[in-house]
């Protein structure tokens, strides 16, 4: 099981206690952040790509989606998410699961700027009822990100338009 394995991962660091089982499902964003009571920004999901023939995982926030002209500006190439049946094999870890910790050799991982809003945030353990906290710097670490990416949209706040409101002194 992938679970294992993840646990396995982070054994080497003594970390394994920190991984959370749910008796409920955490395959989803919405049904992890309600699994570990929190925001369903915080939930870092793992997405994996094809950039030509290479896989790769970007770790972006819960509320971001990925914005294809930016993908493109920095992969020089239209993102295309993995199928369905080809994740598994392929990452080492099924949907609902996937995270970047314990994957298969050969496979990049990049973590997005939307991940920076936090301190603290909570991708998945190789399971589809499972979680890990971690501080980003944690997360860069363990994850052996590549380096970090801005290519999604949706997470940003929108500045109010109009004209800003007038001060008082």
């Amino acid at each position: 099981m992938a679970i294992e394995r993840v646990k396995q991962y982070f054994a080497q660091y003594g970390m394994e206690g920190r991984i959370r089982e749910f008796s409920v499902s955490s395959a989803t964003v919405e049904q992890a952040a309600r699994a570990l009571s929190v925001e369903e920004k915080r939930i870092a999901k793992s997405l994996a790509f094809w950039v030509h023939e290479q896989p790769i995982l970007i770790v972006m926030a819960g509320d971001a989606r990925v914005d294809n002209a930016a993908y493109k500006a920095r992969f020089h190439v239209k993102a295309k998410m993995m199928d369905y049946d080809e994740v598994e094999k392929t990452v080492g870890h099924g949907v609902g699961g996937v995270c970047p910790f314990g994957i298969n050799p050969g496979i990049e991982v990049y973590l997005d700027e939307s991940l920076k809003r936090f301190d603290t945030v909570f991708p998945a353990c190789g399971s589809s009822n499972s979680a890990i906290g971690l501080t980003l710097g944690e997360l860069e670490r363990y994850s052996g990100a590549k380096g970090w990416v801005d290519v999604c949209r949706g997470w940003r706040e929108e500045a109010p338009s109009g004209p800003e409101p007038a001060r008082t002194a």
